[in-house]
């Protein structure tokens, strides 16, 4: 009977499958995380610290500034992860194959993330755009605000007012903190699991490629899983923060800026940033807003897992 069913799988859904799984988790953790993003953004562009920035928003703006450029938000998950997590599982089946079926070594899974964060980024990098820009208008004095209503008008505007190729400004630090903080949460992730499986009693818990590969462990209970899951992904969050928190800054930086009344741009680009970031403010400037940061990626890359299993959960009971 398992021989017969083989050739269902070939076909649109299971290639696609990947991708909007993905996507779908992706967005939903967004939903949830896009008022943390938002104070993170805020305390970049310096606005002050966690606590300052919450209560200046709440008393300013109201609750839903909060959720200011959540459309963007949500377009960027349904570009960047979906071709992120589809490329990343289509690389590393094919990694797998190539190694005879057997697991990948580290390294290999870290080159999967590093390219499959090049792709996502690559696509999402418009989106990516619209959303800083519409999380940081109301930074901007009342004469200098685009006001875009939304992400698609955001991508309207952005081409009609500075051309198609405006869509990827910012798109190389997006593109290497994309590559960072995949190699970093892949990386830890995978060492993580390795720990929960070894150390404390988890010994039937394979070692899974990220946190994308319930086929392979579907004879485990699924609280094990999400046990496991939760701590490694943790984990994984931190380290994912410190690879690429200085990126993200740096990405921020460019997408936000504006000319001045000569019409220069204060930075002429990503290692000119850096290079002043650093002259005025030292190595740890990159790292303004670290614990925001950290506590925005964590709970993102747990809640994409746990609405990743509970997708493929319902996609199971009805057959997809």
């Amino acid at each position: 009977m398992g021989e017969e069913k083989k050739p269902q799988s070939a076909g649109v859904w299971p290639t696609v499958k990947p991708f909007v799984n993905g996507g779908a988790s992706g967005m939903l953790a967004t939903c949830v995380i896009q008022p943390i993003d938002m104070i993170k953004v805020r305390i970049q562009l310096g606005q002050g610290s966690a606590g300052t920035v919450t209560k200046t928003m709440l008393k300013n703006e109201g609750f839903g500034a909060f959720y200011k450029g959540l459309s963007a938000g949500l377009l960027r998950q349904a570009t960047y992860t979906t071709a992120r997590l589809g490329s990343f599982r289509i690389l590393t089946n094919k990694a797998i194959e190539a190694n005879d079926g057997k697991p990948l070594p580290l390294y290999q899974k870290a080159l999967c993330g590093l390219t499959a964060g090049a792709i996502g980024a690559s696509v999402g990098s418009p989106a990516d755009l619209a959303l800083i820009r519409m999380q940081a208008d109301a930074t901007l004095p009342a004469a200098q605000r685009r006001n875009y209503t939304n992400a698609f008008q955001a991508l309207y505007r952005i081409v009609a007012d500075e051309g198609v190729l405006a869509l990827w400004k910012g798109a190389g630090p997006t593109v290497v903190r994309a590559m960072a903080l995949n190699m970093g949460m892949l990386a830890s992730y995978d060492q993580s699991v390795e720990f929960f499986r070894d150390a404390c009693g988890l010994s039937e818990l394979p070692t899974v490629i990220g946190k994308y590969s319930l086929q392979s462990i579907k004879h485990i209970s699924s609280d094990r899983i999400l046990h496991s899951a939760l701590g490694a992904s943790t984990v994984s969050g931190f380290f994912a923060s410190a690879c690429s928190l200085p990126f993200d800054y740096v990405k921020t930086q460019i997408q936000k800026m504006q000319p001045d009344a000569q019409g220069k741009y204060p930075y002429t680009g990503s290692m000119d940033c850096a290079m002043k970031t650093l002259k005025a403010g030292g190595p740890f400037k990159f790292y303004t807003g670290f614990p925001v940061y950290c506590v925005r990626i964590a709970p993102h890359v747990m809640m994409t897992w746990i609405f990743l299993n509970q997708i493929q959960k319902l996609e199971k009971k009805v057959g997809l």
